[in-house]
This record gives structure tokens, C-alpha cells and sequence, in this order.
């Protein structure tokens, strides 16, 4: 079982080392995989458009916030803080 780095007494990586760590590095799969979904879904022609907008809302909204933690975790927001660890 991976533990994060943070919960193994080091700090969070911050900056280019966040590519370092595998449970950081799942990062990278998890944006690409979520475009393609995004892609899937707006292309797929189902008879109702309400489930297939429901669908492309959660993934879109998965993909972007997939992007935002990766750029906050570049950036070094987290400052080093154990609590960040919830949110991968």
C-alpha cells in the first residue's frame, strides 16, 4: 500500500518534485485519462442531452480540478502543511 510522502514524516514535495513521488506522479495519467473522457462524452450522440450534460459537468469538473491541485502543488501552495494530504 503507497503512502504519501507526507504521512511517512517528510514534508510535501513542492515545485518540479511533486513528479518525484508515485502518488504525486499519478497526477500526470489522472489529467490525461480525464481529457479523454471530456472528449469521449462530448462526442458520444445519446437521445437525451440531460444525462450526457450531467456527465460532461462531472468530468469537466473533475479534470479542471485535477489541474488546479497539480498547479498548487507546483507552486508550493500547500506550504509544507499534512492536511494538504486529503485532497490527493
Amino acid at each position: 500500500l503507497a503512502m504519501s510522502s507526507a504521512t511517512s514524516g517528510t514534508s510535501l514535495p513542492s515545485g518540479l518534485a511533486v513528479l518525484t513521488t508515485f502518488p504525486d506522479v499519478l497526477f500526470i495519467p489522472e489529467i490525461i485519462f480525464g481529457g479523454l473522457v471530456w472528449i469521449l462524452v462530448a462526442s458520444t450522440k445519446v437521445s437525451e442531452a440531460m444525462p450526457q450534460g450531467w456527465i460532461m459537468f462531472v468530468s469537466v469538473l473533475c479534470f479542471v480540478m485535477s489541474i488546479s491541485l497539480l498547479c498548487l502543488y507546483l507552486c508550493g501552495a500547500h506550504g509544507g502543511s499534512r492536511s494538504w494530504v486529503a485532497l490527493v
